[in-house]
């Protein structure tokens, strides 16, 4: 069974936004599909996209799990993004949580950091 994945998060103001989740991927959108939406493609025919729609922004939640989150959290630290808060669970899944200025809450799991 395939599954494509679409998850969105709202912005109050797309332009603005837009350069903050560039930093946090690593990389420009993958298709700018109209000129209030960028998509990045994080796996095979799963995306993420942001999207100019104020009256739903500042509500959403993503979480990823990577491979290997010190890498990810030392990429994101070198271009200019820190995490908001470190979260480490039972058996020693660490969740690791960024908040884009409109309060969306990205977030990335995995092993013990």
């Amino acid at each position: 069974m395939a599954l494509d994945l679409f998850a969105g998060i709202p912005v109050t103001d797309y332009a603005a936004a837009l350069p903050w989740y560039e930093r946090l991927l690593g990389r420009q959108p993958s298709f700018l599909p109209n000129d209030v939406e960028a998509v990045w493609e994080v796996a095979e025919s799963r995306y993420v996209y942001i999207v100019q729609e104020p009256e739903r922004a500042g509500n959403a939640l993503v979480l990823w799990f990577v491979d290997d989150l010190d890498d990810w959290v030392t990429e994101i630290a070198r271009r200019g993004i820190e995490p908001d808060k470190r979260e480490t669970y039972e058996g020693g899944v660490t969740k690791v949580t960024y908040r884009d200025p409109e309060g969306n809450e990205i977030s990335f799991g995995g092993g013990s950091m």
